[in-house]
């Protein structure tokens, strides 16, 4: 589909505002529109935390040399015509407002060539505003430079972290991406260092090792569940640690519905935690990657402002299918015996056997040769007065 500006009305109903609040999050943005490209090989270099410096290219499809100037006018975009697409949505992306909001507060150098076009083209933006087209040689695909992020909001940047912690978000947000596409190869440079690099072989315990490391994806168990048809169908897969491999945080939660990351928190985070009840001490956290595939009319992704939520159709439901995924995934890996398991039930080991109760010892004698029994009968006036009788003390 072409690029073309939205509607109004369209435009009105799928608006976010979307603002650009960190380098991670143009980031995202610019990622999401390399994978909607159908690239392969996506390369992230930043610099100064991402603010004096951030690249992203791509070997997608390029954008036409006709488009480029359209691909930042605000609700252009190529992947939504009517709201009624929103429940058909196979792209990350589809507001049209990421690249004329990143381009608004900063300065863009984008490079872009298709595979049918000769040459390609370099347009140069600063503050919104276009500054030169040319025309140069490049291989397909896209490159786009963002440089001084917020240099004409200083106070947007004001409120920006240390470069060290706007690299490590930067760095998050790359792993949650290469989690999901195991197929494309990334690439992470920070300030010229090789930071990550996956091969792109699709499977995804490659790219654990290249995050967590081969030690940790040694120990993952695999999650796979498929219920359902059409509409109603909803499978779950991915790798999960057993209880004894755990976090602090749960940065290490990667939770993703129709290959779109979505933030660790809310009820799909909190059904995953369900399912390590009684398994995981206080405050520690598993490692999780998981993917949850659903028809795209169950599922709304225009919930929230940068796409990082999503809300169910059937929420219980999908919910369950979840919960019963990773708990069976968990028994089946940490050998959890179950009544049902077994060829003879006798086998198992009970939890409970009723023993009879032992007879009461006898009780001990004093030192005046007298039972326990005679000093809680009597009272202390009585004894000693046995013999003669109690008329003695009238």
């Amino acid at each position: 589909m072409p690029i073309q500006i939205l509607s109004p009305t369209v435009a009105a109903q799928i608006a976010a505002g979307e603002v650009v609040e960190r380098p991670a999050s143009v980031v995202k943005e610019l990622l999401d529109n390399a994978l909607d490209a159908g690239a392969t090989r996506i390369t992230v270099d930043a610099r100064g935390g991402g603010i004096r410096e951030l690249r992203v290219q791509d070997d997608g499809s390029g954008i036409a040399a006709d488009e480029v100037e359209l691909a930042f006018e605000r609700h252009a975009t190529s992947k939504l015509a009517h709201t009624s697409d929103l429940w058909a949505l196979q792209t990350l992306g589809f507001r049209g407002e990421a690249l004329p909001s990143i381009a608004s507060v900063a300065q863009i150098i984008c490079i872009t060539r298709t595979a049918a076009e000769e040459v390609g083209t370099e347009l140069r933006i600063a503050g919104g505003t276009i500054q030169e087209r040319l025309t140069r040689g490049c291989s397909p695909g896209t490159s786009i430079t963002v440089r001084n992020l917020f240099y004409n909001t200083p106070v947007r940047r004001d409120y920006l972290r240390s470069e060290s912690t706007e690299m490590v978000a930067i760095t998050q947000v790359v792993q949650h991406t290469a989690l999901a596409y195991p197929h494309v190869r990334f690439t992470l440079l920070l300030d010229g260092r090789l930071a990550l690099q996956t091969n792109g072989s699709g499977d995804l315990r490659d790219v654990v090792v290249d995050i967590y490391g081969l030690e940790t994806a040694r120990q993952l168990l695999p999650v796979h569940a498929e219920y359902g048809a059409e509409i109603d169908a909803v499978q779950v897969r991915g790798l999960i640690s057993p209880p004894s491999v755990t976090r602090s945080a749960r940065t290490a939660m990667h939770l993703i519905v129709n290959q779109r990351v979505v933030q660790a928190r809310g009820a799909l985070a909190a059904v995953v935690s369900e399912a390590y009840h009684t398994m995981l001490m206080k405050g520690r956290h598993p490692i999780v990657v998981l993917a949850v595939d659903v028809h795209p009319a169950a599922v709304d992704v225009n919930i929230h402002p940068t796409k990082a939520e999503v809300k169910f159709r059937d929420q219980q439901r999908v919910m369950s299918v979840i919960g019963r995924a990773v708990r069976d995934a968990l028994v089946a890996g940490t050998g959890v015996v179950t009544w049902g398991d077994g060829a003879n039930a006798s086998e198992l080991p009970r939890r409970f056997e009723v023993r009879p109760a032992p007879p009461p010892p006898a009780p001990p004698s004093s030192a005046w040769g007298v039972g326990d029994p005679v000093w809680t009968a009597q009272s202390r006036w009585e004894c000693g007065c046995a013999a003669a009788g109690s008329a003695a003390w009238a």
